[in-house]
């Protein structure tokens, strides 16, 4: 694979970069990019096929993003549940760790928009040790998310040191990774870095793939060689309008998954994020193409469909209904829509 920091290092980042490379009116971008940054990679970038494609409106900024007087700068209440700098206690027994505040290709519908790749995000060595102080002062934390930004742009050294730091906190048993990575840099999952990252099971990588154009050869092989290496790949699709809101999309994306050996995970119902309501669909959407999916795909290729809820209180999965009654016997339909009984069972206790 190529070399990814050479790679990143081309990528575009300003409206005369845009306008070379898509030859796109860039009128108002400049004042979006200052607000909100543009980072477009070179890899990504080839795999825009015409202008407002799926991947062109994940990557390229709009003026919508300015214009937005619905959502919130911190929809998930991010900050508010941070009882040290950078991490986030949302739950009794795990917590999200922010380590990095770059990402290979600034997506427009990011949750953290308002500080990944600015001065508002700032990651240091003191940052991490008060993270893993606070670990270590609440054995009840069972499970660490390591997020950003990317983790996975850091060096290679840096990602160990994170790791082993946390492998020596003895209630930590699992370590997840939040990387998207492997659908918009692939070539930075290197052999090195995934012999590291094996180092230090269990640990699992949650990726994050959108559309299928973004399944290519060199996004099969990163997850071949982190699946190899024993690593449980899992892919949080973002539902998003204009970009994959359509059940053909979603049934297509989820078996290229599982080809490439990452179970679907989560489809999310977009974040309250400031600056993406344009991405937002209604999660009737959402809950059709779910509808779509039952009986339509394996299982195992079908995600849960879950809402992530304003102010911090947690996952919502949002479901179709099947149930039409339910008394002595349960009435339901099937994915078909065909009627079936299943006689209740008494509970005695």
């Amino acid at each position: 694979m190529e070399d990814w920091q050479e790679i990143l290092h081309n990528s575009v980042i300003s409206c005369t970069d845009l306008q070379q490379h898509l030859q796109c009116d860039t009128s108002g971008i400049e004042e979006v990019i200052t607000r909100y940054p543009m980072r477009i990679n070179p890899y990504f970038l080839s795999l825009i096929r015409s202008p407002q494609d799926p991947l062109w409106k994940q990557a390229v900024p709009d003026l919508r993003e300015l214009t937005d007087t619905i959502c919130l700068p911190d929809p998930l209440a991010e900050e508010a549940l941070s009882p040290v700098p950078l991490l986030v206690h949302k739950y009794p027994d795990r917590v999200l760790f922010l380590v990095s505040n770059q990402c290979a290709m600034y997506c427009r519908f990011c949750t953290r928009k308002r500080m990944v790749g600015t001065s508002r995000m700032q990651i240091s060595e003191e940052s991490l040790q008060k993270g893993y102080d606070y670990i270590r002062r609440h054995p009840d934390i069972r499970e660490v998310l390591l997020s950003g930004g990317d983790p996975l742009l850091l060096s290679d050294e840096k990602i160990a040191g994170i790791l082993k730091s946390l492998r020596a906190i003895p209630s930590v048993e699992v370590i997840r990774i939040g990387s998207r990575v492997p659908s918009t840099l692939p070539m930075r999952i290197t052999e090195k870095l995934v012999a590291i990252l094996k180092e230090f099971h269990p640990l699992y990588i949650n990726t994050h793939f959108n559309h299928p154009n973004e399944i290519t050869p060199e996004a099969t092989e990163a997850c071949r060689r982190l699946a190899d290496a024993g690593i449980p790949l899992g892919s949080q699709t973002v539902l998003l309008r204009g970009v994959n809101d359509h059940i053909d999309t979603i049934r297509t994306l989820m078996r290229a998954l599982l080809r490439i050996r990452v179970k679907p995970y989560y489809l999310f119902q977009a974040d309250l994020t400031e600056g993406t309501n344009h991405f937002r669909t209604s999660t009737q959407a959402g809950i059709s193409i779910m509808k779509g999916l039952y009986g339509h795909l394996s299982g195992m290729a079908v995600p849960t469909f879950a809402l992530d809820a304003p102010g911090g209180k947690g996952k919502i999965p949002l479901t179709p209904q099947y149930i039409l009654e339910q008394g002595e016997n349960l009435t339901f339909a099937n994915y078909l829509g065909e009627l079936c009984t299943y006689p209740e069972a008494i509970d005695t206790f």
